[in-house]
């Protein structure tokens, strides 16, 4: 299975819990159809349960995510075999993208922007589909930029504790 990470580009960054990618890809694929079934049934709320589902393990950490606990079930109840763990701040970060785009589309739909807000909507769920499908992950691929946001993210995840190993603009990344 495609890693939504590139090759080496968690060396530079501070310890953190380990995910299963599976979940992740699971977990965007429940967002994908949600979103796309709010758009069917022109239901803004379903908007703001996948913001709320996708907000809290942005805020809080991915053991947290909503779907990530459906997915623990599943894979306790199915007995799916273990997976090669991924490093957690990478998707994380692309669920805190994801969550600002939701909470823009909110916004649109309550200042009587219906259009915005469904583009906004239907642009996380392509995004959504497209790691659930293929395990590409824009937002993961994101993180790795050397730009100062997912630097600042990091910072507030680790309560400013200065980050093992240096900056995430030192780290050598092999993008597959």
């Amino acid at each position: 299975m495609p890693s939504a990470i590139p090759n080496g580009a968690t060396a530079g960054l501070p310890p953190a819990g380990k995910i299963d990618p599976r979940g992740h890809r699971f977990g965007a694929g429940v967002s994908a159809i949600l979103l796309i079934l709010a758009l069917v049934s022109n239901s803004p709320w379903l908007v703001a349960v996948v913001l709320v589902s996708i907000g809290v393990s942005a805020a809080f950490g991915l053991r947290y995510s909503i779907y990530g606990a459906i997915w623990r079930r599943l894979v306790r109840f199915a007995k799916f075999g273990p997976a090669e763990p991924e490093h957690e701040y990478p998707p994380r970060f692309a669920q805190v993208l994801g969550s600002t785009a939701l909470v823009l589309s909110l916004i649109a739909f309550v200042l009587g922007a219906p259009a915005v807000g469904w583009v906004l909507a239907l642009a996380v769920a392509g995004l959504q589909t497209l790691l659930a499908v293929t395990g590409y992950c824009l937002g993961c691929r994101l993180y790795f930029l050397r730009w100062w946001v997912p630097e600042l993210v990091t910072r507030i995840w680790t309560r400013g504790t200065p980050q093992r190993g240096g900056s995430l603009a030192g780290a050598k990344i092999n993008f597959r």
